[in-house]
């Protein structure tokens, strides 16, 4: 079988609400219809670096503008694309960026809904364990900045 590597960017866009830190999440279907809930993110374009492409996929798929302040990791699997008959090997790289501007209603046709959800309800929204564990160590490094924000919610 036919395989090849992809590399995608992208991130967690946070603000404090009230002391108490939102996320974005946004949500698709699936080929079976399923409803998706996942992190903002896309292919690198070419020319671009990783932090420009999670900057420029974060603005078309939840309609906001954010600076990112670190990279939190990346996640890497194989999925299989019918589409072009093989295996893909992708590695997604995320960001965590402070929002600065925007509206998740202007989000682009790629995604069926953008929305704020408290930190918490996002770990329990998101479908994939690997994007579950990427939205845990942003808790962390939000826990260091804003101080334990488990105990504010």
């Amino acid at each position: 079988m036919r395989t090849r590597k992809h590399t995608s960017s992208g991130g967690v866009v946070y603000k404090i609400t009230d002391e108490h830190p939102r996320v974005i999440l946004i949500c698709h279907h699936n080929l079976k219809g399923k409803l998706i809930w996942c992190l903002p993110k896309g292919s690198v374009e070419q020319g671009e670096t990783l932090p420009e492409t999670a900057l420029r996929e974060i603005r078309e798929e939840t309609g906001t503008h954010g600076k990112i302040l670190e990279k939190i990791g990346q996640i890497q699997y194989w999925f299989y694309s019918r589409q072009e008959e093989m295996k893909i090997f992708k590695t997604v790289h995320f960001y965590l960026l402070e929002y600065l501007s925007g509206n998740v209603c202007d989000h682009d046709d790629e995604v069926d809904e953008a929305r704020w959800v408290p930190l918490e309800e996002g770990l329990k929204m998101l479908t994939h364990n690997s994007e579950r564990s990427i939205l845990e160590k942003a808790s962390r490094f939000l826990s260091a900045r804003f101080g334990e924000i488990e105990n504010k919610q």
